[in-house]
């Protein structure tokens, strides 16, 4: 198992937590922005800087990623793009996406971009908060205790 991360949008907090698991559970982790990142001294983490460009970041973790494999992203449609490529993809704010609800999420996302098409103020997401952060570090540690087993 790897862990790719969708790092433009990824929060700091969330970062620092995936990089103590990596460290911690020997995980090679990568992470993919269109800029540089800065990641700590580890022979477990690296960070890959791709051409700027709509989606280039998504592209390369698709390509990349494998089965078993675990996606971290908030972007619902590279989600579903690597959980048909048998890999598991996890919210940053500790949402697992499953076959069973990325539909569900995508539907939702179109429905939500037509609305802002048409001129509607939707509001953005909501703060990031310790809870959010608590349900990642939570949801992480579960998958990487199934991986244990």
């Amino acid at each position: 198992m790897r862990i790719w991360v969708d790092a433009d949008a990824c929060p700091g907090v969330i970062k620092e937590i995936i990089f103590r698991a990596a460290e911690r559970c020997r995980i090679e982790t990568t992470l993919v922005a269109n800029q540089m990142l800065r990641t700590p001294p580890s022979k477990y983490i690296r960070a890959i800087q791709v051409a700027h460009g709509f989606d280039v970041a998504d592209a390369h973790i698709v390509a990349q990623a494998a089965p078993g494999d675990l996606v971290v992203t908030a972007d619902i449609p590279l989600a579903a793009l690597v959980i048909e490529r048998g890999a598991q993809a996890l919210n940053p704010r500790g949402e697992l996406y499953t076959t069973a609800t990325i539909r569900e999420r995508l539907n939702l996302r179109d429905f939500m971009e037509g609305l802002r098409a048409a001129g509607i103020e939707t509001g953005g997401p909501a703060a990031f908060s310790q809870a959010d952060r608590q349900a990642f570090a939570n949801q992480l540690d579960r998958l990487l205790a199934r991986l244990a087993r």
